[in-house]
Formats: C-alpha cells, structure tokens, sequence
C-alpha cells in the first residue's frame, strides 16, 4: 500500500519541495517546444496556485521543480470576488474569468451565498498546495502533447516524487543549484547559462522571475539568517555563480585561488563538467568526502529519496512530526548526508546537511 505523501505540518509557515516527475519508460521525448510549454504552464499554475518556483530544469525526459508553498491564508485574508476573478483573468485568460465572475454574480444576485462560497472554495481548495499543482502542471502538459503528436495513454512515469527542503537556508541553495546543474550531469552543457531551460539559464536569458527567484536565494544566509535588502540582480547572478562553481565570493580569495594558496579542487576549470559516479564512489569508498561544488555535480539519491533535507534541529522536527512513520527502534530522525564535506565550505557556505532517510546504496546513482 503505498504511503501518503509526506507533507509540511502546519508548524512551518512556508514549506519548500523538491518535485520530481518523469516520463514514462523514460523515454527522450520532450524536445525544444515541449520544455518551452512546460515552462509556460508552470509560470501560470505558479501565480494562479499562489506558490513560488525558486529553481527548476526541464530535461528531456523528467523535470525538476525546487518550490516555496505557503500555507493558506486565513478566510479574512483570502481576494474577493474581483480579486479570484482578476487571478483567473491574468492566468487563464478573459474565457476562464468571465464565466467564473458570471457565475458569482448569478449566485450573489439570487441570494444563494452558499452557492458563491462553495465556487469560490472549488478554487481556493487547488491553491497552496503542492500536490495540486503537480497535478493540474502534468495533466495540462499531458493534454497539449497527447494532442500535439496524436497519442492517446499516460505520459508520466507513477506519481511525482518530493523531497521536503529546510528553507531560508544553505540547504534551499544547495537544492537549487543541483536542479541548475542537470543539464551539466548530463553532458549536455558545461555551463548552466547555456541550457535555457533552467532557472539560471532563464535568468541569465532576462527573464524577471528567474531573477527575482535567484536575488531572494542569495539573500539567504548561514543558521537562517537573512539580509534585509537582497542583492541587485547582476549582483545575484554573479554570487550565484560562484556558488554553482564552487568559487570564492571575494576577490581577494580568488586571487588566492589564482596564485595557489587555496585549495585548487575549488576552482572553476575543475568543475566545468559533472563528475563521474565512478569517481564519486572511489571517493567515499577510501573513506573521503567531496566538496560541496563537486558533490552537486553527482547525481546524489538524498535529492531525490531523501524525504527531508536540511539541518539536524530542522530533520529532527520533521522526524517527531512524522514519528507513527519509523519504527519503534528509531530514536531520532537527523542522517548526514554521505560523501558530503562537513563544516565550512570552500566558498564560506555551511556544507553539513542532514537527510531523514540514511542511503546505505547508490548515493551517488
């Protein structure tokens, strides 16, 4: 019997998931124009959902979305009847919202405020929930392609797989710099700015909410800690890439880097391509561990399997919060992450990331 989906408590105010879906027989169908509709549906299903899409990579035959849910506002804090239908009209277009507004105004005109709330409630019962634009994302794609190449039958691979990730955190940034470099693993580009189809690429490319998404992740700090005023958007992109290439933010530590006093496995030109999962294991089976730069560049399962990802204090809440899952031998929930360089990153970041579930094979698949 398979488990309910492992989802936010109510505790946390704002909850982040790594979704994963992919096509069925994993099949390499999903070309140039299919990534370009998946990203536009998920730009609408992001604003109609109220939800926010702070990293994603369309590949060809799977996606990864890294998302930030909200939980539902309170009945007080909820728009109006001009305000759903204003939703409805700049996602779905002025069809959708003029027969949703016709239908409200029906129902308020005959005094049927059961009939008004209950409509409303169909909308408002899709919105800040993940699972609930997974589903309206795949199904709508599903539609469009089933249609576009005359096929009939499912396209996606069972249901999408999520991972929950601590946010306002390092561990939010390592998420989404692994979903940026997918198509590096993959061998289909040594840099991320050149796949159009990522988040980084997107906001290299312009584009206003890869940006905005990416200036609110380099406002993060260390332990949770934030800076008020986020940095400019070439400022972003800059620190950004940094991160992803394992580089020093300073100038100063870089021409360290360049002269040879720091550690060369931190440089760029080490990083221009994914690292093999035969090197990764001969790595961790000598006992050693990477650096955060070159494990982002595996293919690592606690991304994907690991059900919770973030620090201990974080692992652990979610581990009482979901205790009835665990048998009775388990005593606490927090697993560092293996083959992962603990303490003080190269480039100033906090590498000790913790995973509910222990990968005893195949971490670096």
């Amino acid at each position: 019997m398979r488990r309910p989906r492992l989802k936010a408590p109510a505790s946390l105010r704002v909850a982040y998931y790594h979704c994963v879906s992919r096509i069925v027989n994993r099949d390499f169908v999903l070309g140039m124009e299919e990534k370009d509709k998946l990203v536009e549906l998920m730009r609408i299903y992001e604003q109609l959902y109220g939800l926010r899409v702070l990293s994603y990579c369309m590949m060809s035959n799977h996606f990864h979305i890294l998302v930030e849910v909200p939980q539902r506002p309170g009945e007080e804090d909820l728009p109006d009847d001009e305000g759903l239908v204003g939703l409805v009209r700049r996602t779905l277009g002025e069809k959708r919202a003029g027969d949703l507004a016709g239908e409200l105004r029906h129902f308020r005109e005959i005094g049927a405020e059961a009939g008004a709330e209950a409509l409303r409630e169909k909308w408002f019962s899709r919105m800040w929930d993940v699972s609930s634009f997974m589903k309206v994302l795949k199904q709508r794609f599903s539609q469009w392609f089933n249609g576009r190449h005359k096929r009939r039958g499912t396209l996606w691979e069972d249901r999408f797989r999520s991972v929950l990730v601590e946010g306002e955190c390092e561990a939010l940034k390592a998420m989404a710099a692994y979903i940026d470099l997918n198509p590096v693993r993959a061998g289909i580009c040594e840099d991320p700015k050149d796949y159009r189809w990522c988040c980084y690429g997107e906001a290299v490319a312009g584009g206003a909410r890869a940006r905005q998404a990416l200036r609110w992740l380099e406002s993060l700090r260390p332990h949770g800690a934030r800076v008020k005023n986020p940095p400019a958007s070439h400022e972003a992109l800059r620190r950004w890439r940094c991160w992803l290439f394992g580089l020093p933010e300073s100038e100063s530590a870089r021409r360290e880097l360049e002269a040879g006093t720091m550690n060369p496995g931190t440089g760029e030109a080490s990083f221009r391509r994914g690292l093999s999962r035969e090197k990764a294991l001969e790595v961790l089976a000598k006992g050693g561990r990477l650096p955060r730069a070159d494990y982002l560049r595996c293919r690592v399962r606690y991304f994907t399997d690991g059900a919770v990802i973030g620090g201990r204090d974080f692992v652990d809440q979610l581990f009482r919060e979901f205790r009835e899952r665990f048998g009775p031998k388990r005593r606490d929930g927090a697993r560092e992450l293996r083959g992962l360089i603990g303490g003080e990153g190269p480039a100033g970041g906090v590498n000790r990331l913790f995973s509910l579930r222990r990968l005893q094979k195949q971490v670096f698949s």
